[in-house]
């Protein structure tokens, strides 16, 4: 990459700095103007300090080590954090962290007041806000036990190690979770979807509900890729992300459940949506009333339909193969070229 390329990189990443340490640097705290951390590799601590803003003393994003004299922009906190060597690999990860949404700083004012009210939105975007990457997580593993091996553009995946769960009785429970933010079309967190695991991210918590949504879902969705004129929406994360397996540059919207299903959004570049329906008089439903006002508004609407009861079933009990022979004969002739893996 030339040196103005990745001069406008971190020029950018500076702009969102805060957002930039909360995601990268997620042990430490915001300490004033600053970010405080133990280094850049994401150790708790207090030795390491991020500039949160221009100054006299120079721009945003700048950070030093007192300990170790080390010095920086936030491209090398995205470098030593997630552990990559080549400098390709941090240009892309850096462009695909400016692609996504993030909450706002919390105003000074508000820091340290009343918890927000159970379940808002804005609960919704202080509880990621405490979430880290996925990257070398429990969710990574959990994910991989389901067959999801590519997780690039999965931004609003995150990793929460001990996330409140209040059981119908008895005291409130701490587990591992991963955490889905849900986003408007404009990218703005509105809500957020848990999923508890168990400790070693073998499956799902061994709780009565470990799976739950909070903040304002309806027509919003979790976005996973960049839309375009293409894009596919269901219902199940899990399902949605065994789609992306043979589909790695499509688009998804998973919306959590069939009712928020038929009402998603569209965006305005949308020209054909894939619907991915399960297997259930719900998902049937939600398919009918999304083709329907899909077609109302000049869009495509076009089904896919699994061989069991959703993709991630399809993905475990008959493999890769089989299923991306089995979604690649449901494709619009164009877009198998155009987004489907062919790979063995």
């Amino acid at each position: 990459m030339a040196r103005q390329d990745a001069s406008e990189l971190a020029h950018r990443l500076g702009r969102q700095a805060e957002a930039v340490c909360r995601h990268y640097l997620s042990n430490g705290h915001r300490q004033g103007n600053y970010w405080q951390v133990g280094n850049a590799r994401n150790a708790a601590g207090r030795s390491m300090f991020v500039r949160l803003r221009d100054t006299p003393k120079g721009p945003a994003g700048k950070w030093t080590d007192a300990a170790t004299g080390e010095h920086g922009d936030l491209l090398d906190i995205i470098r030593e954090s997630l552990g990559l060597i080549d400098f390709a690999d941090v240009a892309q990860e850096a462009r695909t962290f400016l692609s996504l949404p993030h909450p706002e700083p919390e105003p000074a004012s508000r820091r340290g007041l009343a918890p927000a009210p159970s379940g808002s939105p804005e609960a919704a975007r202080r509880l990621i806000a405490m979430t880290q990457p996925i990257t070398g997580t429990i969710v990574q593993t959990y994910l991989r036990k389901r067959g999801i091996v590519l997780l690039h553009g999965t931004g609003n995946l995150r990793f929460h190690p001990r996330c409140y769960y209040k059981p119908d009785d008895g005291p409130t429970e701490t587990w591992p979770a991963m955490i889905a933010a849900v986003t408007d079309l404009a990218g703005k967190i509105t809500g957020a979807h848990r999923t508890w695991l168990a400790p070693d991210g073998s499956d799902k918590a061994p709780i009565d509900t470990p799976r739950k949504a909070m903040g304002d879902l309806l027509g919003n969705a979790v976005r996973i890729g960049a839309p375009g004129s293409v894009m596919a929406a269901g219902e199940g994360i899990e399902t949605m992300l065994s789609l992306r397996q043979v589909l790695p540059d499509m688009a998804m919207a998973p919306a959590l459940s069939a009712a928020h299903l038929a009402a998603i959004l569209f965006p305005a570049t949308l020209r054909r949506l894939y619907i991915v329906r399960d297997d259930d008089p719900a998902g049937d439903g939600a398919r009918d009333m999304l083709i329907e006002r899909a077609n109302a508004e000049g869009i495509e609407a076009i089904p896919l339909s699994p061989a069991f009861g959703d993709f991630n079933e399809d993905l475990r009990r008959l493999g890769i193969d089989a299923l991306r022979a089995g979604v690649r004969v449901q494709l619009a002739p164009d877009d198998v070229a155009r987004f489907m893996n062919l790979a063995a």
